[in-house]
């Protein structure tokens, strides 16, 4: 069989809580199973950005998030696809996330995140915030 090379938008949403960051783990049975992310999803050909985001929280951690600022965008090529990934500042005010679609919910520190497996892409856009080039 062939593989044809996709190219798959998603969107992230960085969600903060005092100085702790909001991180999803994925399921056993996903792509890239049981690494760490910050919570959002892919964009269907019918979304606005801004629209996926509030569909994939709401569906994976059971919120109704505000979509505020693009904070970056890192382009990220795995062996079989490319993932260009956006992040968002979020607010979900005082609402619980819970692992609804996702394996795991963890609100983590800066110094914390290392701890964490992330994929790739995801990674890229730590190694941003970590260094201050969000925004």
């Amino acid at each position: 069989m062939i593989s044809v090379a996709k190219n798959v938008r998603v969107v992230s949403a960085e969600i903060c809580r005092g100085e702790r960051y909001l991180i999803t783990q994925r399921g056993a049975k996903a792509v890239l199973p049981l690494l760490w992310e910050f919570p959002g999803g892919r964009v269907r050909d019918d979304e606005t950005d801004a629209t996926a985001l509030r569909r994939c929280l709401r569906d994976r951690i059971g919120v109704d998030a505000t979509v505020g600022d693009r904070l970056l965008e890192v382009e990220h090529s795995y062996p079989d696809w490319t993932v260009t990934l956006v992040v968002y500042r979020c607010e979900i005010g005082a609402q619980e996330p819970w692992p609804a679609k996702v394996a795991a919910v963890a609100w983590v520190s800066l110094d914390e995140l290392s701890s964490y497996p992330f994929p790739g892409a995801d990674q890229r856009t730590l190694e941003q915030l970590l260094r201050g080039d969000a925004g």
